[in-house]
């Protein structure tokens, strides 16, 4: 359930883009929104006249209760109650007791963030929390939203219906299928109709992601590391109906990163990723800063960054090549 007081908290422009539908609410209500998206609730009506304001009887407290109501109703009726449109990081402390240095971090669908930090930082910890959908019940003492509001328990403990999808560093098959089987038995417990083309789909944009091609009889448990996780994220962002994609350090799987980061953005999930990799880390809408154990701080990639990966990104397709001529056999001086 929204409330208002976190409805209080956000830019008219953020409500209209987590719930399109509340467009009608200010226009029903006379409510000229245009040019005010920046504005939170208390912003926007202290820019309306005074005298406007009393002669309409607008009341704010009045009207935010009466929105959060509209948009729980159109929730229940339109049955998106359980879809994710954002996730919300509240503080808790790092390893030494200290206070994290934000006050909420929130993360909206389509975005992608990276996390940073050195090797035993807490990175992998702060996946654990998103994971669990931590409340203050981890040792970290954060505590996660889902849409604003504290989430379901089946979030937690449902294994029909989870909220997050993880790719860790090492995923190693035991089940004595091949690729195309394995695919289709995932598809198949989907209850995907068009099940033979999701299933080619798949597995093509597996072999687009590995570079190491692999057919679909190819026994799943033969596979390398990178195809391995090449076929996972294929799955993932086709089958899984997480919305939330966590990955740790998907830089040592031998895959094309940023197609992989394209195909799951594509599919309108929320992806979190540990990284130690600049072109990974830059290519994040914001990234996340872990220092003993707690977030230090978020910063947002800046245009003069972007202008640094695209170098980075140049640097990287000359290693890349480099390292297929080498594998393939070829002389790099030829």
């Amino acid at each position: 359930m929204i409330k208002k007081e976190i409805l209080e908290h956000r830019t008219i422009g953020e409500i209209l883009k987590d719930y399109p539908f509340t467009d009608s609410f200010f226009k029903n209500n006379g409510l000229e929104i245009a040019g005010a998206e920046s504005l939170n609730w208390a912003s926007y009506f202290e820019s309306i006249d005074e005298e406007e304001r009393e002669d309409r009887a607008l009341e704010p407290d009045q009207l935010i209760s009466q929105l959060a109501e509209f948009i729980n109703q159109m929730l229940e009726f339109l049955d998106e109650g359980q879809q994710v449109h954002s996730l919300t990081i509240l503080p808790g402390t790092d390893k030494s007791g200290q206070p994290e240095g934000f006050d909420e971090f929130v993360v909206r669908t389509g975005e992608v963030i990276s996390i940073v930090g050195p090797t035993g930082s807490g990175k992998s910890r702060l996946l654990g929390d998103i994971e669990w959908v931590a409340r203050k019940d981890t040792p970290t003492g954060r505590e996660i939203l889902i849409n604003d509001d504290v989430p379901d328990t089946s979030w937690r403990f449902s294994g029909a219906k989870k909220l997050v999808a993880q790719l860790s560093q090492n995923m190693n098959f035991v089940m004595d299928l091949s690729v195309e089987e394995f695919v289709e038995l995932h598809a198949e417990s989907r209850m995907v109709e068009n099940r033979g083309e999701v299933v080619k789909r798949i597995i093509d944009e597996a072999n687009d992601l590995a570079g190491e091609q692999f057919k679909p009889d190819t026994p799943i448990t033969s596979l390398s590391g990178g195809q391995s996780r090449a076929l996972m994220i294929a799955d993932t962002a086709f089958l899984s109906q997480s919305p939330i994609i966590l990955i740790d350090e998907i830089e040592n799987a031998g895959i094309d990163r940023k197609r992989a980061l394209e195909l799951l953005i594509r599919q309108e999930k929320i992806v979190l990723m540990a990284t130690h990799d600049p072109v990974l880390a830059l290519s994040g809408d914001r990234r996340i800063v872990i220092k003993n154990g707690g977030i230090a701080k978020i910063i947002e990639t800046t245009e003069e960054e972007r202008s640094i990966l695209s170098h980075l990104e140049e640097l990287d397709r000359t290693l890349l090549s480099y390292r297929t001529r080498l594998r393939q056999g070829e002389s790099l001086i030829d």
